[in-house]
């Protein structure tokens, strides 16, 4: 099978995740929404959810939605300086405007295949700087790494400020203590078999590490180890850590202008903000395109949790994907489509020496 084939069909795989979970949530809400809706009073005409969430979408305060993408484009510029300090400790001195417009393009192309995005920021600034495309590949696994430390002490944060509330939720349903209940018999074989893994893997690592796969994993877990103790190898360390918190931030602050930019969650605190921007964060690492469906439907349960009925935590989470996805992630991918070979087009980056 020939590789532009095998994209397609995972091209086709993916979106049909992405389809498929996005018309499930939409289902279900759409039911709920109904049946709300006809209780205030409304009719079956006038109560489909795709007539709200449009009619949401187009009165949204659009000030909070230019603050959303203002927020995402800061969290991008962070990025693109964060990536060059680790590129530096190659030898490389790429261009800002190189690395910004790559990144773009690698969420752009996110949204045709997931995690395609790595290889394609990788190899368009490793052809616009003559950086070997291994080395640039390396400090990308580097970048995303530090993203899931970041994601999992935001959730750690996230389950700390919400506990009350979830504690309460949890005594208040009954529905939910046996969904939780289930999840429980369902997980805990699982985390046994995985203890019992991992005490395999560790009694026989000798010989697991003699064969090829073992030396391969070895390999990439080394890796992986020596690419975060880079950070401590930094011209400026600290200047790293201050662009990775205002990456984070950023992103926070999406999830909250994102609030303020539709009426039935203007009112959401900052906790509120913070589960729901962490919900949203795992819904777009699950394999679908730009995390869609995945994100609707964890954000939505999010919002469910502070209170906003289910028809308008959906039109919450379409404002919000649909402002990112399509007002940055397209809009300036397609600008980096544009504009990189021009800009590039007599660019020669200057002989660059290897650090030792």
């Amino acid at each position: 099978m020939s590789k532009p084939v095998a994209n397609f069909l995972k091209f086709c795989l993916f979106l049909s995740i992405g389809l498929v979970i996005l018309y499930l949530v939409y289902q279900k809400q759409a039911s709920g929404y109904l049946e709300q809706c006809l209780a205030d009073g409304g009719t079956a005409e006038s109560c489909v959810l795709v007539d709200k969430v449009i009619t949401d979408f187009a009165s949204a305060n659009f000030f909070w939605i230019f603050m959303t993408l203002l927020a995402f484009t800061l969290s991008n510029i962070s990025r693109a300086i964060r990536w060059n300090m680790l590129i530096h400790q190659l030898g490389y001195r790429p261009r800002l405007i190189n690395s910004f417009l790559t990144i773009n393009l690698g969420y752009f192309a996110n949204l045709g295949l997931p995690r395609m995005g790595e290889f394609v920021r990788a190899g368009t600034l490793s052809r616009y700087e003559q950086i070997p495309v291994e080395k640039v590949m390396g400090t990308v696994v580097v970048d995303r790494i530090i993203d899931v430390i970041c994601i999992l002490l935001a959730t750690g944060l996230a389950v700390a400020f919400a506990a009350s509330r979830l504690a309460t939720l949890y005594q208040e349903n009954a529905d939910l203590s046996d969904k939780i209940t289930t999840a429980q018999r369902i997980l805990l074989p699982l985390a046994i078999i995985g203890i019992v893994g991992l005490l395999l893997i560790y009694f026989y690592r000798q010989r697991l590490l003699a064969t090829k796969v073992g030396q391969k994993v070895a390999g990439i877990l080394h890796g992986f180890l020596d690419g975060i103790k880079t950070v401590g190898k930094l011209d400026s360390p600290w200047l790293f850590i201050l662009h990775t918190l205002n990456i984070w931030v950023m992103y926070f602050f999406i999830t909250y202008f994102c609030f303020s930019a539709f009426a039935p969650t203007a009112d959401l605190g900052p906790v509120a903000g913070l589960v729901t921007f962490v919900a949203g964060g795992w819904g777009i690492v699950i394999p679908s395109p730009g995390g869609m469906g995945s994100y609707h439907f964890l954000t939505g349960q999010a919002l469910e949790l502070y209170g906003i009925a289910p028809g308008d935590a959906f039109s919450w989470s379409n404002i919000a994907f649909f402002s990112i996805s399509i007002g940055i992630n397209v809009l300036i991918g397609l600008v980096a489509l544009l504009f990189l070979p021009r800009l590039n087009r007599n660019y020669q980056p200057a002989a660059q020496q290897k650090v030792a």
